[in-house]
């Protein structure tokens, strides 16, 4: 079976994420290298996986990204920061794609989260910067509040032909149990409604309570995701190294593996490989 883990990251110099700048991020604030990556997917029995940025923000990682994909078989697809209202997007991406690495390249994300408006990608410059990411053939990420999916399902239906990739399943508040369930659900489904976009089995660990969680906590979110994409549109992503303030790498995927055992094997080989294969255009 092949297996691909849709969404991990990798950093060299944590100063240089203003993110990891917290007191609670203290557990992750140092280097992960490619050689760690390595041995996290050999233990976890992954065959390959996608690399993707980690809200840097800036040019410079995207030199590292290559770098590093260029190194490491086993990162298929790379992820690169972009900025969507930037008039010389489709530049800058058509120059990353010429790069050593560039082949590797399957889709750009922007930090969406980050932005105060919920309607961001309404905006007409953003959906400019929408339109260059289609034309360059990538899939665009995106990394998204609750709050923003009723957007995100705006810009999906006038954006047919690119391909949209939720993470962290729009970041549900899983802490919140039943209310958390509740506030997601309705702008979720509504944005599985778009046949362009599939969605990540991710990051739902760190939107749990890091200290108490159990897979439990994290299934009905889950399997609100499988009914509402079915297994060809979704894909797991440990979120490594993010997952470590909750979890190991090997407890992020036991708890995947877990949530997908009833189903059949065609559907499990979707979900842990073939979607993310597929989707991306994953050269495996």
């Amino acid at each position: 079976m092949l297996t691909v883990d849709a969404h991990h990251h990798l950093w060299q110099v944590p100063q240089a994420y203003a993110w990891l700048d917290d007191d609670r991020m203290r557990m992750i604030y140092r280097q992960f290298t490619v050689a760690q990556l390595q041995a996290q997917l050999r233990s976890a029995g992954v065959g390959r996986s996608v690399l993707v940025e980690g809200g840097r923000c800036d040019e410079a990682e995207s030199d590292d990204l290559l770098r590093w994909a260029v190194e490491a078989p086993q990162i298929a697809g790379v992820v690169l920061w972009a900025d969507l209202a930037d008039p010389a997007l489709a530049g800058r991406l058509a120059r990353h794609l010429r790069r050593p690495g560039g082949d590797r390249v399957v889709g750009v994300r922007s930090q969406v989260q980050g932005e105060p408006d919920p309607d961001h990608l309404d905006r007409p410059d953003v959906r400019a910067g929408l339109r260059a990411v289609e034309a360059a053939g990538l899939a665009f990420d995106l990394v998204v509040r609750v709050d923003q999916l009723p957007s995100a399902a705006r810009a999906a239906a006038a954006l047919p032909q690119l391909r949209f990739v939720l993470n962290h399943l729009g970041k549900p508040e899983v802490r919140a149990g039943a209310a958390g369930l509740a506030r997601w659900r309705g702008p979720f489904a509504a944005l599985a409604e778009q046949p362009n976009v599939a969605a990540k089995v991710s990051g739902l660990v760190t939107e749990a309570d890091w200290a108490s969680w159990r897979a439990d906590d994290l299934r009905p979110f889950a399997r609100e995701a499988l009914e509402r994409f079915g297994p060809d549109r979704l894909m797991f992503g440990s979120d490594w190294p993010v997952c470590l303030l909750a979890a190991s790498y090997g407890r992020v995927r036991a708890a995947l593996l877990q949530a997908v055992a009833p189903l059949s094997e065609a559907a499990r080989t979707a979900i842990l490989g073939g979607t993310a294969a597929r989707v991306y255009g994953l050269r495996v």
